[in-house]
């Protein structure tokens, strides 16, 4: 069927018997249409060779096909595993992936994410945290029409909308781990204030330990920014208590890592005489001498989901899973205390 040039929508048009308006909702997988009639056109579009031209899609849809990942995390694995999984789910499709940084502490903060939506028309955002948990940043993408997925640690959205994880459960499974193992005096590395997942897991450490009747001391937590430096510091605190913990459990790896380091500057053997547990399974973590007990949290996969809620029919986005767990994976990182 095919012929002299480059076919064009008219061409599939005519060769399919159905009206330009038809084809174009196929291309663009309008729910509209039958069964029947879709696969008759695609059928055409495949015999003729016929390539939709996107710039020309986009302005009928007045939407560019961009799915943009909005963050302002300075975590840069777990940026980098975002774009792994976004990269997965629009392989091989129209679509193009841009990452884009906020401020979300700065003045003009939600007048620049309009902005951005407003100037880029992206088909859909995969908010990520902490601004996946900003109702006004929510409220945003709606106002402007821009579908939205949201990356978080509970469910604070439709199933359509959210992809999470449960933080909570894994971190308290984890903490019993270290419970089982035979330590009471457990330290933390917390997160960063404003971030919904260190919450989440401090919330699951602490419960932990008030069902198997530890008291919460103060002086055996910490803060963290989710950065290297901040295990480091956290855990040289820790270590020079006069009674110091047995163990440390970080909100995430970089921390714990951090945390493993100036152990063995001060002279400290891992785990034989302090254990040491994370949060995230970056491929750091089962490189590191011991091997970092930790717990691998599943971004690749959540951002696939995420991109695959928005790259679909809308309709169908609550059929994606909403939930992606999280699991304990045992290391050499911990051992009962001496």
């Amino acid at each position: 069927m095919k012929g002299e040039g480059k076919p064009t929508i008219n061409d599939v048009a005519a060769a399919a018997k159905v009206s330009k308006k038809t084809v174009s909702r196929v291309i663009n997988k309008s729910p509209l249409l039958s069964e029947k009639t879709r696969e008759k056109v695609e059928a055409v579009i495949r015999e003729m060779g016929f390539v939709p031209n996107l710039q020309a899609r986009a302005l009928a849809l007045r939407r560019n096909f961009i799915i943009a990942a909005i963050h302002d995390n300075p975590n840069a694995q777990f940026l980098v595993n975002v774009q792994q999984g976004v990269m997965e789910a629009i392989a091989g499709s129209e679509f193009a992936l841009m990452v884009q940084p906020f401020d979300r502490n700065s003045a003009s903060f939600e007048d620049d994410v309009r902005a951005f939506l407003e100037r880029q028309r992206p088909h859909g955002v995969v908010l990520l945290p902490p601004l996946s948990s900003d109702e006004n940043l929510v409220a945003l993408c709606r106002e402007t029409g821009t579908r939205y997925v949201r990356m978080s640690s509970i469910k604070n959205d439709d199933a359509a909308h959210i992809v999470s994880s449960n933080d909570r459960e894994a971190v308290r499974q984890a903490t019993e781990y270290l419970i089982a193992s035979g330590h009471r005096r457990i330290g933390l590395i917390d997160g960063p204030v404003g971030f919904t997942s260190p919450q989440e897991r401090r919330g699951g450490f602490e419960e932990a330990l008030v069902a198997a009747g530890i008291p919460l001391l103060p002086e055996l937590f910490r803060p963290g920014a989710y950065t290297f430096e901040s295990g480091v510091e956290a855990a040289r605190d820790l270590i020079a208590l006069a009674d110091p913990p047995t163990a440390i459990f970080a909100c995430n790896d970089e921390m714990a890592i951090g945390a493993m380091i100036t152990c063995r500057r001060n002279g400290l053997r891992i785990p034989q005489d302090i254990s040491v547990v994370g949060f995230d399974d970056t491929p750091l973590s089962s490189h590191v001498w011991p091997s970092l007990t930790t717990v691998r949290w599943p971004i690749v996969e959540m951002a696939r989901v995420a991109a695959l809620k928005l790259i679909g029919p809308p309709e169908a986005a609550a059929e994606h899973p909403w939930l992606l767990p999280s699991t304990l994976v045992k290391r050499e990182s911990v051992t009962p205390p001496a």
